[in-house]
């Protein structure tokens, strides 16, 4: 999936349409999903659809909790574990 259509997509989760505004402020924030992702021990392959998945609804807590200072949804923390421990269980690196 290119950084485009994740972008849009976040865009589409946030509710932000019809204006490009935050656009570069998003992409750090798609960026910055990527690392801390990596950081949990996940290797991204933005290719599958899964992980540009995972990738956009960490981008979106970022973004909303940056108001809140909520702390990580359950859903997101299960959906990371559970990536964490196919990956691992796997014995790859591809993910």
């Amino acid at each position: 999936m290119t950084s485009s259509d994740m972008l849009e997509l976040l865009k589409v989760d946030l509710g932000i349409s019809g204006t490009s505004a935050y656009d570069n402020r998003l992409m750090s924030y798609i960026q910055a999903a990527q690392k801390g992702i990596e950081i949990e021990g996940v290797t991204l392959n933005l290719n599958d659809v899964g992980d540009a998945q995972l990738t956009i609804m960490y981008a979106a807590w970022q973004w909303r909790k940056r108001d809140t200072m909520e702390g990580m949804p359950r859903m997101l923390r299960f959906a990371l574990n559970n990536r964490i421990f196919s990956e691992k269980m796997r014995g790859d690196n591809n993910g």
